[in-house]
């Protein structure tokens, strides 16, 4: 298997295999990478290791260096560059009045090419908008429109969990989201509850929807009979993060119950009255189970009195 390190370009960003090169190199280092868009810098987040052929892009880069110190200087040099190109852009969009919204900046390490990042409704003609950032930035421009998804992570902000949004701390990339997840967590008949700042599905029902479907699977169905040391009754809810459900029994009493507490039949049983002692054997304690008869009175014992003392009259 190859030997590559990971480097993302930018944080929480999409990580990249090259060569190392024979370079010593640890999680966090700075190094300087040839990419289809020219040099770049970026930060090492995965260590070098070997990793399977299939899980490799082709052609397999290798990295140029680490960062020396000028690297750095002139990386802060152009995150210094990006502001001002910013304020610039936003002036050319005003003036032109276009139906567009500016986002984001960056530099090119070698400072060939500067990208925007812009959202917007509709398609937006701005072959005019570059032409005058060319004249003004003398460098290769580039306007790229993102969704909202991007533009939360542009951004970043608060999700309504109160932590700051994973697309923007450690979600690399955006996968398919459906609402098939938001059932499967019972959070259908509130769309308040699934629906994150950028107004689409929130993420987190992705990587979550995995955990619900297996203990899901572990539990009985809301509406089913179950049967447990106290009795049968009816499943009226369940709570995949206690891994417990609720269950009314016949007398209206309702309690919580787990895995642990259900009665399973034993495989191969052969039916009530076979007093295999699991599933079908009678007790008077339960209030599930029909009420038996005195062992000292036999079915038809009193039919049979009543006709002696007709008898005797």
């Amino acid at each position: 298997m190859p030997l590559v390190v990971g480097v993302s370009f930018k944080k929480a960003g999409k990580v990249y295999y090259f060569d190392p090169a024979g370079l010593e190199l640890k999680e966090g280092d700075q190094v300087i990478a040839e990419t289809a868009r020219g040099v770049e810098f970026g930060e090492v987040v995965i260590e070098p290791r070997e990793v399977p052929q299939e899980d490799i892009v082709p052609p397999l880069k290798n990295l140029v260096r680490k960062a020396t110190q000028q690297d750095i200087e002139r990386e802060e040099s152009n995150r210094g560059k990006e502001k001002r190109a910013l304020s610039i852009c936003q002036e050319k969009i005003q003036a032109r009045n276009l139906p567009m919204k500016l986002l984001d900046a960056e530099y090119s390490f070698d400072g060939s090419q500067v990208m925007f990042y812009f959202s917007a409704e509709t398609r937006v003609d701005f072959r005019d908008l570059v032409k005058d950032l060319s004249g003004v930035l003398r460098t290769k421009i580039q306007l790229h429109q993102v969704g909202v998804r991007d533009e939360a992570k542009l951004f970043s902000g608060i999700g309504p969990c109160g932590r700051i949004l994973c697309c923007s701390t450690f979600l690399s990339g955006f996968e398919p989201v459906s609402m098939k997840m938001a059932k499967e967590q019972s959070l259908f008949l509130n769309p308040l509850k699934f629906s994150g700042i950028c107004g689409k599905l929130m993420c987190c029902l992705k990587f979550e929807y995995a955990v619900y479907k297996e203990v899901k699977s572990r539990l009985p169905a809301a509406g089913s009979i179950v049967s447990t040391n106290r009795g049968s009754g009816k499943v009226t809810e369940v709570n995949v993060m206690k891994e417990t459900f609720g269950v009314e029994f016949e007398d209206g009493v309702v309690l919580d119950c787990g895995v642990h507490d259900l009665l399973s039949p034993q495989e191969g049983c052969p039916g009530p009255g076979s007093e295999c002692g699991a599933c079908c054997s009678e007790s008077d304690e339960s209030p599930a189970s029909p009420p038996s008869r005195a062992p000292d009175r036999p079915a038809g014992d009193s039919r049979r009195r009543h006709d002696r003392r007709r008898e005797g009259r």
